[in-house]
């Protein structure tokens, strides 16, 4: 199995930056793709951001150009990294991984874009 563990969440100004952890341990080595979803309350959880064992990533449409997933290999960990901050990207952040025929999700970390 693969466990996650999420932090950096917390209040962030119209327009400011915040960077999302994820610390991934366990069978690290099957991870097929690993990202991030956030919801909103009363909305469906969306597919944020997600980067695939060879590289290759996807964004939301809404995010692409703000937003970037970062991730550092010998910790084992994926980063969010966003930029230019909206109020509409106030949610709680999950991490999300795919594994084999297996996924996991973080504890979720909330985010919340205010002045």
């Amino acid at each position: 199995q693969v466990q996650l563990v999420e932090s950096g969440g917390g209040l962030v100004q119209p327009g400011g930056s915040l960077r999302l952890s994820c610390a991934a341990s366990g069978s690290i080595f099957s991870i097929n793709a690993i990202g991030w979803y956030r919801q909103a309350p009363g909305e469906k959880r969306d597919l944020v951001a997600i980067i695939y064992s060879g590289g290759r990533t996807n964004y939301l449409d809404s995010v692409k150009g703000r937003f970037t997933i970062p991730r550092d290999n010998a910790k084992n960990t994926v980063y969010l990294q966003m930029n230019g901050r909206k109020p509409d990207d106030t949610a709680v952040y999950y991490c999300y991984v795919v594994y084999g025929a297996q996924s996991s999700w973080g504890q979720g970390t909330q985010v919340t874009v205010s002045s």
